[in-house]
């Protein structure tokens, strides 16, 4: 089974994940629910990677 993982900043409700997840397998993948599996996992802002947040000038 193809697994996903999202990682957001906190402050999104448990409605709001549910619903990202659903759009994410149904209508970005067009698969059937069930089919892929989604992991949702927060990042505090201080703990993002510098590199995901700006990339260095050539």
């Amino acid at each position: 089974m193809p697994h996903v993982t999202v990682k957001l900043y906190p402050g999104k409700s448990e409605q709001q994940k549910a619903q990202l997840a659903e759009r994410i397998v149904k209508e970005a993948l067009g698969s059937a629910e069930g089919s892929i599996s989604v992991a949702i996992e927060e990042v505090s802002p201080t703990d993002w990677p510098f590199s995901a947040r700006r990339r260095p000038s050539p």
